[in-house]
C-alpha cells in the first residue's frame, strides 16, 4: 500500500481553479484575442511588475525554461509571453513517484499603457527568471516661461 500524503487545501485549489475556468471561457467564449492565458496554457509563470519614472520592469518566474526558447512580443499595446518548459522523464525510487512542477506550455498577456515605448523593449534570462525592460517614451517636459517686465 502506496503512503498518500494528505493535503486539505488541495481539493478547495482545484475547485478554485475550476470555477474560474469557467467563468473565462463564458467571458471569452472561441478562444479570441482576449482570451485569457489559463485557455492556453498548462502553467502560468508567477510575475511581479515594477514601474520606475523612467520605465516598467517585469520579472517573470521560468525556472528550467531555457531564456532562448521563450517568445516575447508587443502588439497593439499588448505585452505577450510565451514558451515551454519541456516534459521530463518522472523519477521513481522504490515504488514512489512524484512530479509536482508544472511542465507544457505557458502564455501570458499584459496591457501596456501608452506610456510604454515598443520599439526599446529588452529581455534577458537569468537564474530562471526573465527580466523585462519597457521604456516610457520620453515626454516634453514641462517649460517654464519667464514673464518680463517692460
Amino acid at each position: 500500500m502506496a503512503i498518500v500524503r494528505y493535503e486539505p487545501w488541495s481539493a478547495l485549489t482545484r475547485l478554485h481553479n475550476e470555477i474560474n475556468r469557467m467563468f473565462d471561457s463564458r467571458a471569452f467564449p472561441a478562444g479570441g484575442d482576449d482570451a485569457p492565458s489559463v485557455a492556453a496554457s498548462d502553467w502560468t509563470p508567477l510575475v511581479d511588475i515594477k514601474e520606475d519614472s523612467g520605465r516598467f520592469v517585469i520579472y517573470a518566474d521560468v525556472p528550467g525554461v531555457d531564456p532562448k526558447d521563450i517568445e516575447v512580443t508587443m502588439e497593439d499595446g499588448v505585452l505577450t509571453l510565451k514558451g515551454e518548459r519541456a516534459f521530463e522523464s518522472a523519477e521513481e525510487r522504490n515504488g514512489y513517484r512524484r512530479a509536482e512542477r508544472a511542465r507544457g506550455a505557458f502564455y501570458r498577456r499584459f496591457s501596456m499603457p501608452d506610456t510604454a515605448d515598443a520599439e526599446r523593449i529588452s529581455a534577458t534570462g537569468k537564474n530562471g527568471v526573465l527580466e523585462i525592460v519597457i521604456p516610457k517614451h520620453e515626454r516634453v517636459q514641462p517649460r517654464k516661461i519667464q514673464v518680463r517686465v517692460q
